[in-house]
Parts: structure tokens; C-alpha cells; sequence
């Protein structure tokens, strides 16, 4: 948490404006925002049930470093750094692991934080979720519906219609144009 003396800064973004409530308010209101926006998706994205297995040999052959780190050990690429957080052209991104579509690039927007950025997957049923705890935060995990490979996380200042930003790790997925 940042905070400056009008609004309360979390998991990156700027939540809301709290003038003249004070640290206590700012507080209080935005953990009633994240609460209510994790308790969302831990309800209406569990994680499936029909997930492919495959063996870690095969990955590690069939991936870089970096892909097998951030789809199979939940990393972070560096942002403003992958192949596709800056791309305009059109098609769907696919999962790196397993080939399945996850997003469109028309829901596919910049987002200013270097990574590739969606304000929906492609389908409700291409991506599921899990609540994320690690480096002392509270955070919601998107992850391959068919594999289980870590993508990035969902955080709620996103643009509407959903208000939902996909953070996603350009070494989760690959490109596939749209055919000319």
C-alpha cells in the first residue's frame, strides 16, 4: 500500500478517491473493494478439475527458462521486456503450454504496465483462478483453464466494460495472427 493524503494506491493501481476521510477510511474502504473483488472470482472462476498433465522433462525441452519459470513456478517476466506486451496485431493468444486460446487481441489494450494487458479472456471457460498469497499480498492468480499454467494475475482498474485488467506474462502465451 502507498497512500498520499486523497486516495489509497493498491496492487499497483489507483483505486479511489477519498477526500477528507483520512488514512482510517481510505483503509477500510479499499479492503471492503479487494475483499469483495477476490470473493468474486474465488467463487465464479475455480479452478477446473480437467487439467492436462504433462511430465517435467517435456516441458523443460519444450520451453525456455523463462516460459518453464513463470507458466510452472508462477515467475514474472520483466515488464516492458516480452515479445508481446506492446503488440497491435490482430489474433488470439494461445497458451505457451498447452496451445489452448486465452484471449483476443480486441479485448487487448495498454495498460502502461508493461506487460500484455486484456479486460477479458476469450472465453469464460479459457481461464480459471486462485487466490495468490505469496510476497505479502492478497492478489487474484489467472491460470491456463486446460493446463494450469501460471499467465499473470487480475486486478480490478481495468477499462469497462469489466473494470478487470488481465496482467498477463508475454512468456505464458504465444501469438497467433489472425489469418489475412
Amino acid at each position: 500500500w502507498v497512500t498520499s493524503p486523497k486516495s489509497v494506491w493498491i496492487f499497483g493501481g489507483k483505486q479511489n478517491q477519498f477526500p477528507q476521510r483520512g488514512f482510517l477510511g481510505c483503509a477500510c474502504n479499499t479492503l471492503f473493494f479487494v475483499h469483495n473483488f477476490i470473493q468474486h472470482f474465488s467463487e465464479s472462476h475455480a479452478m477446473s478439475d480437467n487439467v492436462k498433465n504433462f511430465s517435467e522433462e517435456d516441458l523443460r525441452q519444450r520451453l525456455t527458462p523463462l516460459q518453464y519459470h513463470v507458466t510452472q513456478e508462477a515467475g514474472t517476466e520483466q515488464a516492458f521486456t516480452g515479445d508481446t506486451w506492446d503488440l497491435k496485431a490482430a489474433g488470439i493468444y494461445q497458451c505457451v503450454v498447452c496451445g489452448a486460446d486465452l484471449f483476443s487481441s480486441e479485448t487487448k489494450y495498454e495498460s502502461g504496465s508493461g506487460w500484455p494487458s486484456f479486460w477479458q479472456p476469450l472465453s469464460e471457460a479459457a481461464v480459471d483462478t486462485k487466490i495468490d498469497n505469496s510476497h505479502g499480498m492478497v492478489r487474484v492468480e489467472a491460470v491456463c483453464h486446460s493446463c494450469g499454467a501460471h499467465l499473470g494475475h487480475i486486478f480490478p482498474d481495468g477499462p469497462q466494460p469489466t473494470g478487470d485488467r488481465y496482467c498477463m506474462n508475454s512468456a505464458s502465451m504465444r501469438f497467433a495472427p489472425e489469418d489475412s
